[in-house]
């Protein structure tokens, strides 16, 4: 049995399949949703989403939004998702310098939370780029 998992961003649905299982980060801590979960509706806090589909786990950035379940079909809006291995390491470390280099500035207050929004993007892109780039060591 499996369960519809739509995944909706300002830009687009970014993901839309059957899966067995989903694991989804909120901000009462991660919420592993199976088939037949009861109806809910949560915030999702920014962080990695795990779907797991025939035997094989996949990783999703996803940052805040919204999740509703309803009859065997989870919505999540977000404002930013990306699939792990679409991760751009390089374009994620310089998005990191700017923002870093944007907070020391003299800013305003609203234009320092966005940076700081966007470094925290980009250091959890970074840190699930490398968590699923690592070779395996013997």
């Amino acid at each position: 049995m499996s369960i519809l998992l739509e995944i909706i961003t300002p830009e687009g649905i970014k993901y839309k399949d059957e899966v067995e299982e989903a694991i989804v980060p909120t901000t009462t801590g991660e919420i592993t949703i199976l088939p037949n979960h009861v109806n809910l509706v949560s915030k999702v806090s920014p962080g990695e989403l795990v779907i797991k589909k025939n035997n094989k786990s996949y990783s999703i950035i996803v940052t805040d939004g919204f999740l509703e379940i309803q009859k065997n079909h989870i919505i999540i809006l977000a404002n930013y998702a990306i699939r792990a291995e679409n991760i751009n390491i390089a374009k994620a470390e310089e998005a990191k310098k700017r923002a870093e280099n944007l907070m020391k500035e003299k800013i305003s207050d609203k234009d320092f939370r966005i940076a700081e929004a966007d470094l925290r993007k980009a250091i959890l892109e970074l840190k699930i780029a490398f968590k699923h780039r690592r070779k395996p060591t013997v």
